[in-house]
């Protein structure tokens, strides 16, 4: 079955919430990245995690909490700055989110502190999100994504509160492009598409993509569902009706679960794979939302089964 190697930020969010007639921010340990490696652990799946954590307490409760979600830990360096925060405001259960830190404690991981080869001995690579916006990690994404031999999957996963104007998001359209012309899977949101190429369909933003060369792309629709198109093949694959709560986390779990059966069934064979796999990872994403934020919210298979029944 093999591993999956996750590189990108973790932080901690400050979710928005409501206490006693009070507006409160409820912690959460968080980062796309971490969202998705947890994801990965908890439905089974090995896992290695790679990234800068603070050496503050913090940045100890997000290792210990690594740590006791299964999540492989070599590829972590540990950084003498200050827990970077994500205050997270909700319009219904979408999140906004605007950052504090500087330097960003998530974006410190190197070249040199990567282990080639176990990122080289990984079946399944992913990077992203916004740790790609800063060095030295961008340099260190780079290298690892040059590494021949795993399948490599990518998720911008663009916050547009750090593109302050219209050359940074040219600058960002630029930098993922480079990652997804030799993808094997790009997800993102159709907000991603949006804010990247001024795209609401995401029929018409999947083809671009893949016409860079990805070999599949996923748009995720939020309750829509999401869009899926291979070199045979696309269509809109609705999502499960749910009680959503906090969508906080939800594209990540996601991609966790796409991790998952690539570490489980290896490179899709064609368009009906592709729709399998996302099939499930749309109802992990349905159940993430009925919880809580983050990376708390990601499910067990055992979970998944209690809420859907036995899923293919």
């Amino acid at each position: 079955m093999g591993y999956a190697m996750v590189m990108g930020e973790a932080l901690v969010d400050l979710l928005e919430a409501e206490a006693d007639g009070e507006q409160i921010y409820r912690q959460a340990i968080g980062g796309a990245p971490l969202n998705v490696a947890v994801g990965v652990a908890r439905l089974g799946g090995d896992v290695e995690y790679a990234g800068s954590i603070s050496d503050d307490v913090l940045g100890d409760r997000m290792a210990a909490f690594l740590r006791d979600a299964g999540v492989g830990r070599t590829g972590v360096r540990r950084v003498p700055v200050p827990t970077t925060l994500a205050v997270t405001t909700f319009e219904g259960a979408e999140p906004t989110f605007t950052f504090y830190g500087e330097p960003p404690s998530y974006a410190l991981l190197g070249p040199g502190d990567l282990d080639t080869a176990t990122v080289g001995g990984a079946s399944v690579l992913y990077t992203g999100s916004i740790c790609l916006l800063r060095e030295p990690f961008v340099s260190a994404a780079r290298a690892a994504w040059g590494t021949p031999g795993p399948l490599k999957v990518f998720d911008p996963n663009v916050r547009p509160t750090l593109l302050p104007d219209d050359a940074a998001v040219a600058a960002l359209r630029g930098l993922v492009e480079e990652f997804f012309a030799t993808a094997d899977l790009v997800k993102l949101s159709s907000a991603d598409a949006v804010v990247l190429y001024g795209e609401a369909d995401p029929a018409a933003a999947a083809q671009r993509i893949r016409a860079l060369g990805a070999s599949a792309v996923v748009v995720t629709c939020g309750s829509r569902g999401a869009f899926v198109a291979s070199a045979d093949g696309a269509a809109m694959l609705p999502a499960p009706e749910v009680r959503a709560v906090d969508a906080t986390g939800a594209g990540d779990s996601v991609m966790g679960a796409l991790i998952r059966r690539l570490l489980q069934d290896g490179r899709p064979s064609g368009q009906a794979d592709w729709e399998r796999h996302v099939r499930f990872a749309l109802a992990v994403a349905g159940l993430v939302c009925e919880r809580r934020g983050g990376a708390t919210a990601m499910p067990t298979a055992a979970e998944l089964t209690g809420r859907w029944g036995a899923l293919v």
